[in-house]
């Protein structure tokens, strides 16, 4: 199971500079490269541009590995661009948007990340330092640091290139860890888990991860960032700069929390997780406009995510399910009425007279439905997790 641990470096003044100038001189390397591909597009794959192109990619200040790594990332994003194009994710073919994506080269930005393999990027995990290649020569005790657990899973399973990346005033690397799966757990029975805004996670084993603090927080901060972009001033924009990325980290903190603690109670209890598969509820659901920014920035998808990724890790299956009807179902005759919604909370059903709250009782139904799937053998329909 591929996994990707962040790193934060350490440099001083003189490798800040040398780093620097090696994602300039990569980027523009890259940039000069794309206007070549978009010129010639059916010579824009990564053996047609190595061969046409590679020694004056090198001419313009990089070494050999570097420079193969700057063809690579050009013809890939040429690659997913023509997949964009096809899937219509810029509109039809006759529509102004589709030709502008298509007719314009790629552009890389002067700090877009660079990828490093093992012959240019080497670490010394008891020093605590790395030897990165730059423009300037080879850094060396470069100094790097970041959790126990990250650091530990890092020596022990990092394979592959990583990534220098720039962000905030602050260098990172991103380093592909291949870790080993659990061994899979014959489910004894499984537990349903119901995502949602007002009640972020609402399981059938009785969690319920109340989004209220989340929501507030959200709330707090648009309200923020809209007073300081109508004021305008400069010390203004310095603090929406420092605000930057905050309410992302505080989401991605509780999502984290919140799968671990529902994929441990799952391992605990033998049982599998059953979750929705919500893939396009951005663009089905029609809402008011007020209500358009928070289902926007539901992070419903990052949390499955999380919850498939550690359950791998414990060898937990995971099924998803089909959410028609999940909160529309009454878990205990199986009737389907609209009107057995009474609210956000409360479920009543007008059947059997079952009354429960929403949410658990949705996750009661995706719990029965994701025995069903097991049963059938199918598998799961989500992607894995990069």
């Amino acid at each position: 199971m591929k996994l990707v641990v962040q790193v934060k470096l350490l440099p001083d003044s003189g490798q800040v500079a040398a780093l620097e100038d090696t994602l300039r001189t990569a980027n523009y390397a890259a940039c000069r490269l794309s206007e070549r591909a978009q010129a010639n597009p059916r010579r824009c794959g990564r053996t047609a541009l190595q061969r046409d192109h590679y020694r004056d990619v090198k001419a313009l200040g990089l070494s050999a590995q570097p420079a193969l790594h700057v063809i690579r990332k050009v013809a890939d994003a040429y690659t997913l661009r023509s997949a964009n194009l096809r899937a219509g994710n810029y509109g039809p073919a006759s529509g102004d948007r589709y030709r502008r994506v298509a007719e314009r080269p790629i552009r890389f930005r002067p700090n877009a990340a660079q990828p490093f393999d093992d012959r240019c990027l080497s670490w010394q995990h008891d020093a605590g330092t790395v030897s990165i290649w730059t423009t300037r020569g080879r850094l060396k005790d470069l100094r790097f640091t970041g959790s126990p657990d990250q650091l530990k899973t890092l020596q022990l399973y990092r394979q592959g290139e990583s990534d220098l990346v720039y962000r905030d005033g602050m260098w990172f690397l991103y380093a592909t860890c291949d870790i080993p799966e659990g061994e899979p757990i014959d489910p004894q029975g499984w537990v349903g888990v119901d995502l949602g805004i007002v009640n972020i996670a609402t399981t059938s084993g009785g969690y319920r991860a109340a989004g209220r603090g989340l929501n507030r927080h959200r709330g707090q901060k648009r309200r923020l960032r809209t007073k300081l972009q109508a004021k305008g001033t400069k010390s203004a924009k310095r603090v929406l700069k420092r605000q930057r990325r905050k309410e992302t980290r505080r989401a991605t903190d509780i999502n984290h929390v919140i799968s671990k603690s529902i994929v441990v109670e799952a391992q605990r209890t033998g049982h599998g997780i059953g979750l929705e598969d919500l893939t396009g509820i951005r663009e089905r659901a029609r809402l008011r406009k007020p209500q358009r920014t928070t289902l926007h920035s539901w992070a419903f998808a990052q949390l499955g995510t999380f919850i498939e990724y550690k359950a791998r890790q414990r060898g937990v299956p995971v099924v998803f399910v089909d959410p028609h009807d999940t909160s529309r179902m009454c878990s205990a005759c199986r009737y389907v009425d609209k009107n057995n919604r009474v609210s956000q909370a409360k479920f009543r059903c007008r059947s059997c007279g079952v009354v429960a709250h929403a949410d658990v009782n949705a996750s009661h139904n995706i719990a029965a439905e994701a025995a069903v799937v097991w049963e059938r053998g199918a598998e799961s329909t989500a992607p894995a997790p990069a």
